[in-house]
């Protein structure tokens, strides 16, 4: 898509989004929407999934339907601290569908539900050349599972959002939430995943170019003290009327909660139903 003026792209989609905050009732896209018909992965946490399917694990194809749908509501009609700035609250849901598995009736083999709120202020022209964006926020993941296949976790987080003309990059920290030790696996109150920030480490970064019909996205997460991570390299294209084709590769751990401390590489080729950026 060509730039229409002379704002940075994220710049203008931030402006389009506070000047659409009047209408209650309004939704706006906040991470990616997509659907990818085929996705293939080199390996599940079959540990677990073969229980969950009752040892039909054989049975589990490694090809799959990912989607993943992301709104947020921006909740303050005018400026709260700082000029155009926003309260938000934001709802993900990111789905892992076995449609191909037949023999299984075709389950949902993971769902990320991602409930947040969360701040965002923009500083134009803070830096040369383009805009800046300061954001903080309180995020609850969990997969919707108990006991023994529960997974979920609560952080605060502060990152930073920079663009300049085609060129946006950003990042993240997070602090996780503590919670009580287990007293046994099944029990339903505690920590379901104690060693999940080995794998996800404390942080994220962003690095994103739109050129005049493509994006490209790298986003990355990881732990360098237990030197384990995982990495998703994104590119877009259009496709047809409004929508886009977006083909996306990831490597690494954590790309779902079910999966947070099983490597794995994925690759897909779908729909996407937002922009990337």
């Amino acid at each position: 898509m060509a730039a229409q003026s002379s704002l940075p792209e994220i710049a203008q989609r931030l402006k389009q989004e506070s000047l659409a905050g009047s209408n209650p009732y309004l939704f706006t896209a906040h991470k990616s929407n997509f659907i990818i018909p085929f996705s293939y992965s080199t390996g599940f946490n079959e540990a677990q999934l073969g229980e969950l399917v009752s040892g039909q694990s054989d049975a589990l194809k490694s090809y799959e339907v990912e989607f993943q749908l992301s709104l947020k509501l921006k909740l303050n009609g005018g400026d709260l601290l700082l000029p155009d700035d926003a309260l938000y609250v934001a709802f993900t849901v990111a789905s892992w569908w076995q449609f191909y598995s037949r023999e299984l009736s075709s389950p949902f083999r993971e769902s990320n539900y991602t409930p947040e709120v969360f701040y965002l202020a923009q500083l134009k022209e803070a830096l040369p050349g383009g805009d800046l964006a300061l954001m903080a926020g309180l995020e609850h993941q969990s997969n919707g599972q108990s006991q023994a296949y529960s997974r979920s976790w609560n952080r605060l987080y502060t990152g930073v959002l920079y663009s300049r003309e085609r060129l946006v990059a950003g990042g993240r920290l997070w602090y996780r939430l503590p919670e009580e030790e287990k007293t046994s696996p099944l029990d339903a109150k505690g920590d379901d995943n104690p060693d999940i920030l080995d794998y996800y480490g404390y942080g994220e970064m962003l690095l994103g170019w739109r050129g005049d019909s493509q994006e490209f996205t790298l986003r990355a997460h990881g732990n360098p003290s237990t030197g384990k991570g995982g990495g998703e390299l994104a590119m877009s294209f259009p496709a047809f009327g409004r929508f886009r084709v977006v083909v996306k590769y990831f490597n690494g751990y954590g790309n779902s909660l079910i999966d947070y401390n099983q490597f794995q590489q994925r690759v897909g080729i779908g729909l996407l139903l937002s922009n990337l950026l």
